[in-house]
């Protein structure tokens, strides 16, 4: 009689006999994606907390295989169909979408299938899901085919390095929309001068009652009417407001455009946005190096045209020229905490844990070592956390480890499991040519012509 063994595959569990079982040998992450395929409800329920984060893992890669194949399929009905109008609709059907969203997949389809292989190769080995790699579309769609593929090779090479992490796709656009500038830097002006022009306000209706407010502004609009609205709901609460900081924040911004005076008033710096620039680019020199806090790159014209605005105010940060490190931000306060915070502010310019965004003139100043175990309050023993990652690096079963010096965070969940990113060095400045000093030209003569908006 023979005896069967039992054999897993990407297909699911099956049994054969023990001289037909193939020797092949499943990696852990292959072994957790066969598992996952085959698992019910019930059995998901008996897993250990250590197995549902493995199973968590292999549900994204398998979705991430998903959506690539998905893509793959699109192309070529869209092949098949000699891009008809109408594929979209056909398609719409067998996915259960509207067809606006499978036009919009099927847009994506082809920009992925034609111009970014490489990106979509990473979907299909379980690292990137279709929203990020939606939105390194988004960004790549106003560049020509060639310009698209040198993206496309750039950012795979920087995820398979390790320089670029695929943990969210905010950071997948943001190194996506660098490598854009780098690509077509002239280009870049004038779409996002094209794209301020085509601001907006849209009504979205929703569910239960509610629908939804949405306005497309310019990135420093934007942040600063929403640190503005924050700060008031902020005060709000701290007055005793037992309504939430959400509710609080949607009541004060239709109160104030509704024309009611919400009775809360908050200094101007509360509306403050941070534009990091190289002197070199706010001269003129160059035309690279400009970042918004908690958005990321803009184009050097629209970074000069806001510091060139009355309202903005100009700050000196002085850098170490070998690592880029902030060594000072240039005002004398007499209080060392306000400065203190300030430096960081700019040094740190996001939230320090991984993944996070939130500008860190809006974070807290967090001692790395407590003041209670003899920390000091100093540059080197603080970094930007956001409230919520303040409050979560005390959780006893998180462990959040930073290095001011080299911008390094760790953050290690309760499964153990450790992630890490690294403060971005401030880009190279490039210095001006021979031709630049004798013509008396720069870059900046060709920004395209007239104001942008705002």
């Amino acid at each position: 009689m023979s005896e069967f063994v039992q054999v897993a595959g990407p297909a699911g569990v099956m049994y054969l006999p023990a001289e037909q079982a193939p020797a092949v040998a499943f990696t852990p992450a292959e072994q957790a994606e066969i598992r996952c395929r085959t698992f019910s409800g019930e059995q998901v329920a008996e897993l250990s907390a250590e197995q549902v984060i493995e199973t968590l893992a292999a549900a994204r890669r398998i979705r991430a295989h998903t959506d690539a194949i998905e893509a793959h399929a699109l192309a070529r009905l869209d092949q098949l169909r000699g891009s008809d109008r109408y594929v979209a609709d056909e398609a719409a059907l067998e996915l259960r979408v509207s067809r606006h969203t499978a036009a919009l997949r099927l847009h994506r389809s082809r920009q992925l299938t034609q111009r970014m292989p490489r990106v979509l190769a990473a979907m299909e080995a379980g690292q990137i899901e279709a929203t990020a790699a939606g939105r390194v579309v988004e960004a790549t769609d106003m560049l020509d085919d060639q310009q698209a593929r040198q993206v496309d090779e750039q950012l795979a090479d920087k995820l398979a390095s390790g320089r670029v992490s695929p943990t969210s796709p905010a950071n997948l656009a943001r190194a996506a929309r660098r490598l854009v500038e780098q690509a077509d830097p002239d280009g870049q002006a004038t779409r996002a001068r094209r794209a301020r022009a085509g601001r907006k306000v849209e009504l979205l209706p929703g569910e239960d009652g509610l629908s939804t407010l949405a306005a497309d502004l310019p990135a420093e609009v934007a942040a600063s009417a929403y640190a503005r609205i924050d700060a008031m709901a902020r005060k709000q609460r701290h007055r005793g407001d037992a309504r939430t900081l959400d509710q609080l924040r949607a009541d004060i911004h239709a109160n104030l455009l509704l024309g009611h005076d919400p009775d809360v008033s908050v200094p101007e710096a509360a509306a403050t946005v941070f534009l990091h620039m190289p002197v070199n680019t706010a001269l003129g020199i160059s035309d690279t190096g400009c970042e918004l806090s908690g958005y990321g790159p803009l184009p050097a014209p629209i970074a000069r045209h806001i510091l060139a605005s009355e309202n903005s105010v100009w700050r000196k940060v002085l850098t170490d020229p070998a690592s880029g490190a902030v060594l000072d931000v240039g005002r004398r306060r007499y209080r060392p905490t306000a400065a203190i915070r300030d430096l960081i502010a700019v040094r740190d310019a996001e939230c320090v844990a991984p993944g996070c965004h939130r500008p860190a003139q809006h974070s807290d100043y967090d001692h790395l070592h407590g003041w209670r175990q003899s920390g000091v309050t100093a540059e080197t023993n603080g970094g930007a956390k956001c409230r919520w990652h303040h409050q979560l690096k005390d959780h006893p079963h998180w462990f959040l480890d930073h290095d001011p010096a080299s911008g390094t965070t760790t953050i290690t969940t309760p499964a153990g499991r450790c992630y890490t990113s690294k403060r971005r060095s401030p880009p190279e400045v490039r210095k001006p040519s021979i031709l630049d000093r004798r013509s008396g030209s720069a870059p900046h003569a060709h920004d395209p012509p007239g104001d942008p908006p705002f």
